[in-house]
């Protein structure tokens, strides 16, 4: 039996349709024009219907869960996209990840990339064909979803039940769903530093920065990524596998002590750290930037410490702001701590109104209030909320996963709170050829893997009575394969699968069941680490 989560990742994945390459244009070279040019007539502006029944603000993930979400159960559905980018939906990863390591290319224009398994798709959820055109949404016989793209809401009226953009233009609604995600943040001495800095800043969200990078790094010698966190040390080791066939040099620095060290403990951070360097990376460690100028044809860093590093190019990786700013307007409630709207457990900020994805702020009834900033909590709870806004009435329960890869070859799959500032257990085991994200995803069938998930184990854990090999418990230097458990209270509540794959429901019902074990060590037996 399929569950909630395991069809949210069918109604990504399986519908999804290869996003089909732009028509070449073949003709002769034109001759020198001998008469003057005819006039040309004005652009026809975009009808947009006066009115959608589903209002999706913002074009990401989350959206797009939900409208198929709608459609599914609403059949008939008018569903209204709006979206400040000039992109139809689309998955973001593969902008860090697979995207970077595609040998063909022109890939910067189709967008297609081999995933790890080696089967080729494109970012794209759906090909144009699969909307119906904004201005023929009020009149299609069976509804259908449009996207209006370019478009920005900057005002919304509760009471009014409408929306206004950025061009005057109003559109009302009956119900309306705020997945705005977020802006990547930069750093206050880099937005100090005048133009000639801002202009060689990379601030990396969208599929423009994945483009405007990817000349970059083409086109300069030095490249110096500011932050040690998922999006900061992904991008370290694509643009460090690329400097291997090319003279870049590739920086990466942040103020902790190894690459994601607020996320793995410290043995583990400094491992990842080899390994970043091992891609051919120069890593910075407990680097606090001080001042940020641009001399001499180059950018410079002043670290605090008094070090200083010249580059040509800076990408801060530093963290993402919730998109709020429809919060006044509406009246809605913005969380003080974990930022984004408050929502209740059904994803509803009022009546009417939902959100999901990175800007939703959502009770979890296991582990308190959260915002999560993670793809799959963006299937999950945009699929929910869809649900909910044709009429479900569903509380929020799924325990979102996320996943980073370094490469094809090492990955690690997370889920719950993963705080390095929490107690760690780690249970370690010699990998094989099978333990790499290439090998998962061969197996599987799918690249995204938080869309392959089932919770077909989500019974209570039983350790298994075969004997198997003594744990090594953070053995130094031997990090092949593992499970690290995080305690608060001596009850874990977040996991961490080291190079484990295709074992998140088992992770999930050990944070559900919110138990305290004696022994992690056969706690870590439910993972299979120790199998051939």
């Amino acid at each position: 039996m399929l569950t909630e989560a395991a069809l949210v990742a069918r109604s990504v994945s399986e519908e999804a349709v290869e996003q089909p390459s732009a028509p070449a244009l073949i003709g002769k070279t034109a001759e020198p024009a001998t008469v003057a040019p005819a006039e040309v007539p004005a652009p026809t502006p975009v009808e947009f219907p006066s009115h959608a029944p589903y209002l999706l603000i913002g074009g990401g993930t989350a959206s797009f869960a939900a409208a198929r979400s709608i459609r599914a159960r609403d059949p008939g559905a008018r569903v209204l996209i709006i979206t400040d980018e000039p992109d139809l939906p689309y998955m973001r990863p593969p902008l860090s990840k697979e995207l970077w390591f595609s040998d063909d290319p022109s890939v910067v224009d189709t967008l297609r990339f081999k995933q790890w398994n080696g089967k080729e798709r494109s970012i794209y959820f759906q090909p144009p064909s699969f909307y119906v055109s904004p201005q023929d949404l009020e009149k299609v016989e069976n509804g259908g979803v449009a996207v209006l793209t370019g478009k920005k809401v900057v005002h919304m009226d509760v009471r009014g039940n409408k929306v206004t953009l950025s061009d005057d233009t109003e559109i009302s609604y009956d119900k309306c769903l705020i997945a705005t995600g977020g802006i990547p943040r930069n750093l206050q001495v880099i937005e100090r530093a005048g133009e000639e800095v801002t202009k060689r800043t990379t601030l990396f969200r969208k599929v423009e920065d994945f483009k405007a990078l990817d000349k970059v790094s083409r086109d300069t010698k030095s490249i110096t990524i500011i932050g040690g966190g998922f999006l900061g040390s992904e991008l370290a080791c694509a643009l460090g596998r690329r400097s291997a066939d090319s003279d870049l040099e590739v920086i990466q620095m942040f103020p902790e002590k190894g690459n994601m060290g607020k996320v793995l403990p410290e043995y583990l951070s400094n491992w990842t750290t080899a390994k970043v360097k091992s891609e051919g990376v120069a890593v910075i460690t407990e680097a606090l930037v001080k001042a940020v100028s641009f001399k001499d044809g180059k950018v410079e860093i002043k670290l605090k410490d008094g070090r200083v590093v010249k580059t040509d190019h800076i990408v801060a990786a530093v963290g993402l702001e919730p998109s709020v700013e429809l919060a006044k307007s509406a009246g809605l409630e913005v969380d003080s701590d974990f930022g984004g709207f408050r929502v209740n457990a059904e994803l509803q900020a009022r009546s009417n109104i939902w959100v999901a994805g990175d800007a939703a702020c959502f009770y979890d009834i296991r582990l308190g209030r959260r915002r999560v900033e993670h793809h799959d909590h963006a299937v999950v709870s945009g699929r929910l909320a869809g649900e909910n806004m044709t009429g479900a009435n569903k509380p929020y329960w799924h325990q979102s996963m996320f996943w980073s890869d370094l490469g094809p070859d090492v990955g690690y799959e997370a889920i719950g709170i993963v705080d390095s500032s929490l107690p760690t257990v780690g249970v370690f085991a010699k990998a094989t050829a099978k333990d790499t994200p290439k090998a998962a995803t061969e197996k599987s069938g799918t690249g995204i893997r938080s869309e392959s998930e089932t919770e077909g184990t989500a019974s209570s854990p039983v350790a298994s009575s075969t004997p198997e090999p003594p744990p090594v418990l953070e053995q130094k230097d031997n990090y092949g394969k593992g499970v690290i458990f995080y305690l608060r209270d001596k009850v874990v509540v977040g996991i961490i699968l080291w190079n484990v794959f295709n074992r998140m429901p088992v992770a999930r019902k050990i944070i559900k069941d919110g138990e305290e074990h004696a022994d992690l060590n056969e706690v870590a037996k439910l993972f299979n680490i120790h199998d051939d």
